[in-house]
């Protein structure tokens, strides 16, 4: 796949306001889509921890280029809402994330109204996407719970209208997080057993979390232990950042590589048109060059 830009021109419109009752912070969302073209599937997009609607161009855009409509709300954990680790609302953030995807699905009709999109968009074909913190957030509307300090799982927060997602650096099982991140995210004790709808599951061979004493193995839970169809992409030199999803020379990223950004926004755009029903061959060939041997990223399926 090429890393070069889409030719194919693309518009954004933010903020649009959705509604958020007794959320303390107004409930906030950008969309980018493709500036012609009808019938259009749908992304909603969870950031990772601190960032907002302003983040991850480099994935959106060519999303949007490719033929989605792609939204992105700013959950509370965004940098400019400034709720840190020892703010009393920290430890329910995860489940205001949850209701934020919620929110936008429940609200879409008047999301892409607002973005003059409301005739273009093909509403039965909608997929959430996700990376770290995210991809935890995207995962509990897939199916994904939350087990409890018993280890009982928690409510089902899974969408009737979200028929595919991808988990991008995913957080897996609690049962070796650090003691830092057991005392503060306890909520990342995911079950992944009842995440039935068909999902992506992308890892970084380079991906060493802080938060589990545990290798880049960990990251790819979100495949092992649920049921199937799910696929899994592994990039073998691919750090948590993926070589820079987040934005252009973000102070996060450690392994800055633009092609392998571009290989993976046209990844997930393959497999997502697949599983969204509009044409597997693209997909198909990605795995049919994976099976020809190249060393820096791998498929599985189930």
């Amino acid at each position: 796949m090429s890393s070069r830009p889409s030719a194919r021109r693309i518009v954004s419109v933010k903020p649009i306001p959705v509604p958020a009752p007794g959320r303390g912070v107004d409930l906030q969302v950008k969309v980018t889509a493709p500036w012609s073209g009808q019938k259009l599937p749908v992304i909603v997009f969870s950031h990772g921890n601190a960032w907002s609607l302003d983040g991850y161009a480099p994935l959106v855009d060519r999303w949007a280029a490719a033929g989605f409509v792609v939204v992105q709300p700013t959950h509370l954990d965004a940098r400019r809402n400034a709720i840190g680790w020892d703010d009393p609302r920290f430890a329910t953030i995860w489940r205001v994330r949850i209701a934020d995807l919620h929110a936008v699905l429940d609200h879409l009709g008047d999301i892409l109204a607002q973005a003059g999109l409301d005739t273009r968009v093909d509403r039965d074909r909608i997929a959430v996407v996700g990376h770290s913190w995210g991809a935890q957030t995207a995962g509990a509307v897939l199916g994904a719970r939350v087990l409890d300090a018993d280890g009982v799982p928690g409510e089902d927060f899974s969408h009737p209208a979200v028929s595919a997602g991808v988990l991008i650096a995913a957080t897996g099982t609690g049962d070796t997080l650090t003691p830092f991140a057991a005392e503060n995210l306890p909520f990342m004790r995911p079950d992944f057993s009842t995440m039935a709808t068909p999902a992506l599951v992308v890892a970084g061979g380079r991906d060493q979390s802080q938060l589990s004493t545990r290798g880049p193995e960990w990251f790819t839970d979100a495949y092992h232990l649920s049921p199937a169809p799910k696929s899994l992409l592994t990039i073998g030199e691919a750090e948590h950042t993926m070589g820079g999803i987040a934005g252009e020379s973000v102070a996060e990223t450690t392994d800055e590589d633009p092609a392998r950004v571009a290989f993976l926004a046209d990844a997930i755009s393959a497999y997502l048109r697949a599983a969204l029903g509009f044409d597997d061959a693209p997909w198909t060939a990605l795995g049919s060059t994976a099976e020809d041997g190249d060393s820096t990223w791998r498929i599985a399926g189930k």
